[in-house]
């Protein structure tokens, strides 16, 4: 995976996604059309002059030959903030025949100045995983109204959820997945104030990674519990197969940390990724000097909020809403 690969949640992938440069849909005129295959499409409404994304999906099947068409990026449909994903996701699943080459789909590369992470409106999306048995990747942000259901899935290789909150039936559904081939998974688990209403017993499935045989990246990242989940992971016989480990964007604190170096070898980790954490210094040496030769990241070093007054300590995640 590349760099476009671990975005910030601001990211609208009009550069580059899956590898491949990114062309919006012409809503204007004849094109000018890039080759089918060449390209990641972006799909999305024009606010500017209320154009609707059913009108893009209208001009893309029309004038793309769209059985060559391998990524699609979904960007801001009208009124994200209040109406949901679904009309989007059956539209999706209702023309998977005349899309038998997707492999990457993000749906919701919607920045801020669209719409906040968490206002933006989700739905199911396991017809997603049904209608496309081939699909590598599937990438999704937003997580109100963000529902899924256990699924067995033979292609899927990424999986990865940008959200400020994200609902723990989700969670739950992700790790009662069958997914044999999953190498990259990436929770943003968020606030409960957004949503994300998950706890450690939630992820435990995912930890045993028992469903989870090809998994290398595992991210578990932007809680509020952060501290149990690294006293998890300690012990998790999915970490030993694991390259790459992300507990970042959320409020680890020292306690965490130390679970971490007094549970299970982390040497054989490629990266250790804890930035944004509230880690004393004392503990960010400790934990660099423990893995060498593990890039260990430590950086977003954050300050604890306390109230003057009756000395209340407040740590912040790094997205929320």
């Amino acid at each position: 995976m590349t760099d476009d690969d671990y975005p910030s949640p601001w990211n609208r992938y009009n550069g580059t996604y899956a590898g491949l440069p990114v062309a919006e849909v012409p809503m204007d005129g004849d094109g000018p059309w890039p080759d089918a295959g060449s390209v990641a499409w972006r799909l999305s409404a024009r606010s500017w002059d209320g154009g609707r994304i059913a009108e893009c999906f209208d001009r893309f099947f029309e004038h793309v030959d769209t059985a060559k068409v391998t990524a699609i990026v979904i960007g801001a449909w009208e009124d994200c903030y209040t109406d949901s994903s679904a009309p989007i996701v059956r539209r999706l699943a209702d023309e998977a025949g005349r899309l038998p080459e997707l492999r990457s789909l993000f749906l919701g590369a919607i920045s801020s100045e669209e719409s906040e992470i968490s206002w933006i409106q989700q739905s199911d999306i396991t017809p997603l995983l049904e209608a496309y048995p081939k699909l590598e990747r599937l990438e999704v942000r937003g997580g109100s109204g963000l529902r899924l259901r256990p699924v067995r899935h033979e292609a899927l290789k990424v999986l990865r959820f940008e959200t400020g909150g994200l609902p723990g039936e989700a969670v739950r559904a992700v790790a009662a997945s069958e997914l044999p081939v999953l190498e990259h998974l990436e929770l943003w688990l968020g606030v409960p104030e957004y949503g994300g209403d998950s706890n450690v017993s939630d992820v435990e499935p995912i930890l045993r990674g028992e469903r989870l045989p090809a998994l290398r990246h595992l991210g578990l990242q932007d809680s509020e519990i952060q501290d149990e989940l690294a006293a998890a992971v300690a012990s998790a016989p999915v970490v030993a197969r694991l390259e790459t480990l992300s507990l970042s964007m959320g409020v680890l604190t020292d306690a965490g940390a130390e679970a971490l170096l007094s549970g299970q070898p982390l040497t054989h980790l490629r990266v250790l990724d804890l930035h944004h954490h509230y880690m004393s210094d004392e503990m960010m040496r400790r934990v660099t000097e423990a893995l060498p030769g593990v890039e260990v990241d430590v950086s977003e070093n954050e300050e604890p909020d306390v109230d003057e007054e009756d000395g209340e300590t407040w740590r912040y995640v790094a997205v929320d809403e």
